[in-house]
């Protein structure tokens, strides 16, 4: 019996143990993934040199046949197949030697975009961790040329903070399942899922919709997260918990790993304070802190802010020259430069941070809007 290609690739993508790497030094020695189903277990362990129950007749045939409903399910589903070996595959994932072979996604997000960001963290999250979670998402939406889309895996806490933080800001953002796509888990998640198709992001999962859940699959879908990011923040963890093996899975594929310092009481700042401390993560307080590191590009200044510039008087003027040059400075700083008197100073920068020109800091520091 002939099936459709694409069964022959679910099929071959469920074989168990199989790598990127082992599935194409079996590709490159059997003609292509139907002839690894056709031919007998034999002739297979004689081609690769080896023998393996990945060969077993009745293995691959069970496989197959399980591949051919899946085919079904897909086309009733519009669900697209993204293959290791094809130019739609994501290119990050596809550096990491533990990566699926077969991504199975509902919308229309680009997974090779520019900048990506994972964000993960406890499902006990508290509202300091939500809080920072919200406002970095927006923060990145608002002031990067190009905002990076949010990955994280549709769970309780940090997880769902993040996704809805991202469909507020109106940038894209990628939920990694643990589990086929016939379903959503959490099921208090499902019209945020659907909000998440709908905005221009992207459900995905390496598992048919036949694949039992289990709890190894949790674990095993933090290797996506962590390998299709750029970069990854865990906002808050518990001293063991998923988000520090995602952490853990980042690090080892070369990934940025950051994490939100919190106090030493906080059972949930715990494992972020833990890996600052070991240095597994860098520290984050502001999102500046995350675009700095990363090398991701602000937006230019508004032309509202280049107009006030424009309409300034001499003594507004020399403060912003000053500070350009400067970074930020202190008044006493400002006043010497300026050959200015405190008191006259002071009421000059008091109108420059009501026109919004300026920013006052701890310290008696001023720095340009």
């Amino acid at each position: 019996m002939t099936y459709e290609p694409l069964a022959y690739r679910i099929a071959f993508a469920s074989l168990k143990g199989v790598t990127a790497t082992l599935a194409g030094e079996i590709l490159s020695r059997i003609d292509s993934e139907q002839a690894f189903f056709e031919a007998k277990s034999a002739t297979l362990g004689s081609v690769m040199g080896f023998r393996s129950r990945i060969f077993d007749d009745d293995y691959r045939a069970a496989l197959l046949d399980k591949a051919a409903r899946e085919v079904d399910f897909i086309a009733a589903h519009n669900i697209k197949c993204l293959y290791f070996s094809e130019d739609d595959y994501p290119a990050r994932l596809a550096d990491c030697e533990d990566a699926p072979l077969m991504l199975f996604v509902t919308g229309d997000c680009d997974l090779n975009r520019r900048h990506t960001l994972g964000i993960v963290g406890t499902r006990h999250a508290t509202p300091y961790g939500i809080a920072f979670t919200e406002r970095l998402v927006t923060t990145l939406a608002e002031e990067l040329e190009e905002p990076p889309v949010i990955v994280s895996g549709l769970a309780f806490g940090i997880d769902i903070a993040a996704h809805r933080a991202a469909l507020a800001a109106n940038i894209p953002t990628v939920a990694v399942l643990a589990h086929g796509l016939n379903t959503i888990y959490p099921a208090q998640h499902r019209q945020t899922a659907a909000r998440i198709v709908k905005s221009g992001g992207a459900i995905m999962t390496e598992y048919s919709s036949a694949d039992a859940v289990h709890k190894g699959n949790f674990v095993a879908r933090n290797r996506i997260v962590a390998g299709i990011c750029d970069a990854l923040l865990v906002s808050e963890s518990a001293e063991k918990g998923g988000a520090l093996i995602t952490a853990r899975l980042a690090a080892d594929y070369g990934r940025d790993v950051f994490a939100l310092p919190g106090r030493i009481s906080d059972k949930f700042s715990a494992g972020c304070n833990r890996l600052i401390s070991n240095n597994e993560a860098a520290l984050v307080t502001t999102p500046d802190d995350i675009v700095k590191a990363m090398g991701w590009t602000s937006k230019p200044k508004a032309s509202t802010q280049q107009t006030l510039f424009n309409e300034l008087s001499e003594e507004e003027s020399a403060v912003v020259d000053f500070l350009t040059r400067k970074g930020e400075a202190q008044i006493g700083q400002i006043s010497i430069a300026l050959n200015q008197s405190t008191g006259k100073l002071l009421a000059l920068l008091i109108d420059m941070e009501f026109k919004g020109l300026i920013i006052a800091y701890p310290g008696a520091k001023y720095r340009l809007a």
